[in-house]
């Protein structure tokens, strides 16, 4: 880091205390305080002065500034396992068995696929997408009996 003349005017202080109190000999001295004058870095007046006991300029002004909040990378944490709802699971096997079952298993799928989805938003488990499958196939499986029996029962006013 660059240093400014405040950095090498308290970089002289330090020099000149050394002096005052003959830990500097007059050559040296006048040497270290021409170097300070002339030094760019705030690493080339920490050299001047380290050796004397009010040590170099305060090493916090040397501390890399902290990185804002928004570019500091993330903490590393372990992801929690996501646990699949077995309610969603089990709708959506329902689902797919109501056309084996001749839609036995239509109203199990929806009951259980609206569960599943109440505890998902609940828990934050994984496994909607099965509950809407399973609520759609169970769905259709109702619809389809509805739709058997409305035909039916025309048939039946009908008199065919």
């Amino acid at each position: 880091m660059r240093a400014s003349h405040a950095d090498r005017e308290r970089a002289v202080d330090v020099l000149k205390a050394g002096f005052a109190e003959g830990r500097l000999q007059q050559p040296e001295y006048e040497q270290r305080i021409s170097r300070a004058y002339q030094a760019q870095t705030h690493a080339e007046l920490q050299m001047l002065v380290s050796d004397l006991p009010q040590g170099p300029v305060p090493q916090a002004q040397f501390a890399p500034r902290p990185v804002p909040a928004t570019f500091a990378p993330m903490p590393m944490q372990m992801p929690m396992p996501m646990h699949t709802n077995s309610s969603a699971t089990g709708a959506l096997v329902c689902g797919i068995l109501t056309p084996m079952t001749w839609g036995a298993t239509s109203i199990p799928a929806v009951i259980l696929g609206h569960k599943a989805r109440a505890e998902i938003r609940r828990t934050g488990e994984r496994g909607d997408g099965q509950a809407v499958a399973g609520i759609v196939l169970g769905w259709l499986g109702i619809g389809g009996w509805a739709l058997f029996l409305l035909v039916f029962i025309l048939l039946a006013a009908t008199g065919h």
